[in-house]
Parts: C-alpha cells; structure tokens; sequence
C-alpha cells in the first residue's frame, strides 16, 4: 500500500473517528514525521488531512450544526425549498437550490475539502490523452467562430491543427 501524500511505500496507518466518521490514512515514514504522526503530544488527523488548517480555525456552519440551525428564512426561488427544510431534509429540493443556497453549501465544503473547488485526478496514462482532448476541443470551438466570420484562412490552418491532433501517435498500438 502506498503513502496517501506520495507514492513512497505507506509504513504508518492511522483510523480516527472525527463527527462519526472513520478516516484513514496510509503515510510512509517521512511523510509521517513531516506530519508530526511521531510527535509524543500528538496530532489531529483532520488538521492532517486539511493540509495543517487546524479544525478550530474552519469558520463554523450555522445552518448544518446540530447544536446551533438558524433560519434564515431564505428559499429557493423555484421550488420554494427553504434552509429549515434543507437542515432537517439535508437534501435539495431542485437543481437551483444549488445557486439558491450557495453560501451554506461553501461553508459545508470547506469543513469538509481543502477547497471549494473540484479538480479531481486524471488517471496515469490518460493525461496527454485528456489534455489532447481538451485541446482538441478548444481548436473545434474556434474552428466554428473562425467560420461565422468568415476567417477562412485562420479556419483552414485550424483545420490543419485539428488533423494533426486527430492522427494516432506513433507510439500509440
């Protein structure tokens, strides 16, 4: 099994209940010391996982936290859904409450991730092919405006881009 912050082989694993749920982590041995998993006085392994933030600094959430909800009175503007439903439902009544009720939801993310943000992992080996993708896609997009303008000669050389894009790898099987 490998260390969760590097691919070194994990010699140090770690299970905490935090808010009920377990969490694990597989460390080597420098990421362990680096982390201060070897340090007598201890450690929190949520401040671990969000990247030395220390829980006691995550902004609190009002409106998910058992102990304190507050009803803002606040509703989705197109299914009526309000925050005291969403506190007892903990679910969303249509897809606009997302934007409807995007302040909680940031507060419930950062408590929970590093960021708010998605940015996921790419499988080795997928890279060049996700960014040629993307790339490829990038090209067909300015290929159409380039034809709405009539810009035929930026259209012809990003015809050409897209050929070249589109032609198997020489070390492709």
């Amino acid at each position: 099994m490998n260390c969760d912050f590097c691919d070194q082989k994990a010699t140090v694993f770690l299970t905490q209940l935090i808010d009920g749920q377990m969490k694990k982590v597989c460390l080597c041995e420098s990421c362990a010391k680096e982390k201060g998993v070897t340090d007598p006085t201890g450690f929190s392994l949520a401040d671990m996982l969000l990247s030395g933030i220390p829980t006691s600094a995550l902004p609190s959430n009002p409106t998910f936290s058992s102990k304190n909800r507050i009803s803002s009175g606040k509703k989705c503007p197109t299914c009526g859904f309000g925050a005291d439903d969403l506190n007892r439902v903990r679910r969303f009544g249509c897809s606009d409450c997302f934007q409807a009720f995007r302040p909680e939801i940031d507060l419930i993310l950062r408590g929970m991730h590093q960021g708010i943000t998605h940015v996921g992992k790419v499988p080795k080996g997928f890279e060049e092919i996700h960014a040629r993708d993307e790339k490829l896609e990038e090209l067909r997009a300015k290929l159409e405006l380039a034809v709405q303008q009539e810009h035929y000669e930026e259209a012809a050389t990003l015809v050409e881009q897209i050929r070249q894009l589109e032609q198997p790898s020489p070390s492709a099987p």
